[in-house]
């Protein structure tokens, strides 16, 4: 155990001293990495603080309940009971009808109508909140409330969350195809690092299969190579977003204290962040591992 960890170690400090024996064509390669994966990490960014704006700035989406004229005050009660006790609801307000009449009276002109009606003509109703707002959790408890007895009518108030739930669709897209692009130019940009390195360490490579190195020892340093440096473009595509978000903080708060909007530009997660690292290191991973099955296949 000891002598893997060894070996490994010593695969890992010689990746470290070929990054650095070629300061240029190293810092070239993070700057490309590092701007390929900031366009998706900070697409991301975008995404959830967009998705967090229209939730703070759009209306809370309702369901309106309306009972049967015919229902009895005992009705009333047994669906309002019904309604507080279901577990998919956050918060259910009756609205009486009596209350309902009272306002509608007050409006100019309509008190000498309803006057002249024989009764009341406005159902007892409720302003249902949902627990979960997503188009597909309001559809199903709009159905089941419209199952309830002495309910004559359910509208459901969802056209905002549907939008929005298209919105962001189109956005998370946007997002993975630009990260698969992106990632398939880390790839390319490992791919031909490697190719570089294994063509200046060919005397070195041949020398040590002479001595009876495998083909594991031959390449572990150049996967460790590939990971160090995928690793480190992802950390520059952090910094990037970070200083974005840094830039962008102020002129989008002045922006929404125009809309009287309580919302501050976050930066990127801390599971993006990892996600985005992660991505990275195995990308670059995955194309030193290309590039040796190219260029060290025929050894």
């Amino acid at each position: 155990m000891n002598a893997w960890l060894a070996q490994h170690w010593q695969a890992l400090a010689l990746a470290l001293r070929r990054l650095v024996a070629t300061p240029v064509n190293t810092l070239l390669s993070l700057l490309a990495i590092g701007i390929a994966l900031a366009l998706p990490a900070g697409g991301q960014m975008l995404l959830v603080n967009a998705l967090q704006l229209a939730r703070d700035g759009a209306p809370t989406p309702r369901i309106s309940l309306y009972a049967d004229l015919a229902a009895d005050r005992r009705a009333v009660q047994q669906i309002e009971a019904r309604l507080k006790n279901h577990p998919a609801i956050k918060s259910a307000q009756l609205i009486p009808r009596e209350a309902t009449l009272a306002r509608m009276k007050s409006g100019e002109g309509l008190g000498d109508v309803i006057d002249a009606l024989p009764g009341n003509p406005f159902p007892d109703a409720f302003v249902v909140t949902p627990a979960d707002d997503s188009p597909a959790a309001m559809d199903a408890l709009a159905d089941e409330l419209r199952k309830l007895p002495k309910v004559e009518h359910v509208q459901l108030d969802s056209d905002w969350a549907r939008r929005l739930h298209a919105l962001l669709q189109v956005g998370r897209t946007g997002v993975v195809l630009l990260a698969l692009l992106l990632g398939v130019g880390l790839v390319a940009i490992t791919f031909n690092t490697i190719r570089l390195q294994v063509m200046a360490s060919r005397a070195e490579i041949e020398l040590s299969r002479l001595l009876g190195a495998t083909d594991a020892f031959v390449r572990r340093p150049f996967h460790y190579f590939g990971v160090l440096l995928g690793l480190a473009g992802g950390g520059l595509a952090w910094l990037i977003v970070a200083a974005a978000t840094l830039w962008l903080k102020q002129p989008i708060g002045e922006l929404v204290k125009l809309y009287n909007l309580d919302f501050a530009l976050s930066p990127l997660a801390l599971v993006d962040s990892l996600a985005l690292l992660g991505a990275a290191g195995a990308l670059g991973w995955l194309g030193a591992g290309l590039s040796l099955r190219q260029h060290l296949g025929d050894h």
